[in-house]
């Protein structure tokens, strides 16, 4: 069976890149998928700047603003049999500064609000959304269990 989850850290400063476990956000990306009944497979994760993030929401959603979190599924649209039968989820984006910035107002470690936007965002790639009262409830109630400890 294939597995790939590939974590990404681009356009942050080193000592950034040293804070950031890429192999604990793997981790807990591949526990995300296996809680969801999804067969191995792959996703990208890429931890960024507000700029690059701001730049992707205005050319793919139309908001000209940073925002903490972006999903980019390889699922939605018309419907494609993978080749070699690799499920590809596709791509969650994060915005460190935007992350950083949440976790301080929250009162609590940057790495704890990176590991909610990754689970935010993988959601989002399984289909999850907010955009109405029930769905959000619904979305923050399994972010929950996800996270939670085992």
């Amino acid at each position: 069976m294939v597995e790939t989850i590939h974590a990404v850290l681009v356009a942050v400063d080193e000592r950034v890149q040293a804070e950031i476990d890429s192999k604990q956000l793997e981790r807990l990306a591949s526990a995300v998928m296996e809680r969801e009944s999804l067969p191995p497979g792959e996703l990208s994760i890429l931890i960024t700047d507000d700029t690059t993030v701001r730049r992707l929401n205005r050319e793919y959603a139309g908001d000209d603003e940073p925002t903490d979190v972006l999903a980019f599924s390889l699922r939605e649209g018309e419907e494609f049999a993978s080749p070699d039968g690799v499920l590809r989820l596709g791509d969650v984006i994060i915005s460190y500064p935007t992350a950083l910035r949440q976790a301080v107002e929250a009162g609590r470690p940057v790495e704890a609000e990176i590991d909610h936007l990754l689970v935010h965002g993988v959601l989002h790639l399984l289909g999850y959304d907010h955009a109405e009262a029930e769905e959000e409830e619904r979305m923050r109630r399994r972010e929950q269990e996800l996270l939670a400890p085992s």
